[in-house]
């Protein structure tokens, strides 16, 4: 009997101007587009989505971005934004060959673990009507559906997972350096303003 390994996830940190995730970016974008109009994109329509829609701000201070490989398979990529105690979940994308093989949970739970380390207690998002499978995704994984907490066109639904902790306390205890979630007596006191 011969046994063939099936080949395993792996998530790493990345610049969103790494050439892995440019290229990873733009195919998120352009399946977006395609879903959106039903039909498929026309030139420069993805352009403008990723114009109108940058990932730039997925890096140190103000968010990150996830890579996933399926073996050596450039596969996948997830981001977050912080935000004050919580991250917004953003580019969530498995390319199509390497979908229904479990690259989506292994995302959502690489980024809940980034986002834990960060202090966030919870993880929102917004998703779009079309997008079924994304929100059957997020469900299945204990996000549940919330009243709308932003404003955009794509936005149809919102989603919302409160984060849980090895212990209990362990958030207050932990020393996190990300001036967006944990901001200085001084800039919580402007923020209170």
């Amino acid at each position: 009997m011969t046994v063939t390994a099936r080949p395993t996830w792996t998530t790493s940190t990345s610049r969103p101007d790494h050439p892995d995730a440019v290229l990873l970016l733009r195919e998120y974008m352009t399946e977006m587009v395609v879903r959106y109009h039903r039909r498929p994109a026309r030139p420069g329509e993805v352009d403008a989505a990723l114009a109108e829609m940058p990932s730039g701000d997925l890096t140190t201070p103000s968010g990150l971005l996830l890579l996933a490989r399926h073996g050596t398979d450039l596969a996948g990529c997830a981001g977050l934004r912080w935000q004050p105690g919580w991250a917004e979940l953003t580019r969530v994308f498995i390319r199509g060959e390497h979908r229904g093989a479990g690259g989506g949970a292994v995302l959502l739970a690489a980024v809940e673990e980034q986002a834990r380390a960060a202090g966030a207690d919870r993880i929102r998002l917004d998703t779009r009507h079309d997008l079924v499978e994304a929100r059957a995704l997020y469900a299945r994984h204990g996000y549940v559906e919330i009243p709308a907490y932003s404003r955009g066109p794509y936005a149809d639904h919102w989603f919302e997972k409160q984060l849980t902790f090895a212990s209990e306390g362990a958030k207050q205890e932990e020393e996190v350096e990300s001036p967006r979630l944990n901001p200085s007596p001084s800039a919580r006191r402007s923020e209170e303003a």
